[in-house]
């Protein structure tokens, strides 16, 4: 899958990673459906996406917390930006 398909597909992409599927939920309304799948993981990314998703939220001290797990300071871009960026390592 390329970033444009990613992007453009109006239902749950299939045969992309579970951090995509976390990022697509989260950008179509699903925070929680994000949150779930991201949680049961145990790697940098995972890390990084579970971060993300608590910025996202407004809980900033998890969201601290996270970033340090995945060995990043906390961004200081927008979080569409930061979404973005994400999606790009991931696809």
């Amino acid at each position: 899958m390329n970033l444009e398909e990613f992007l453009s597909s109006p239902i749950e992409p299939e045969g992309c990673t579970p951090y995509l599927l976390a990022l697509w939920h989260e950008k179509h309304g699903n925070w929680a459906r994000g949150h779930e799948i991201v949680q049961d993981l145990n790697d940098a990314t995972a890390a990084l996406i579970h971060a993300y998703l608590h910025r996202r939220e407004g809980d900033q001290s998890n969201a601290a917390y996270w970033y340090r797990q995945a060995g990043r300071p906390v961004p200081g871009i927008s979080l569409d930006d930061e979404w973005m960026q994400i999606v790009k390592e991931c696809i």
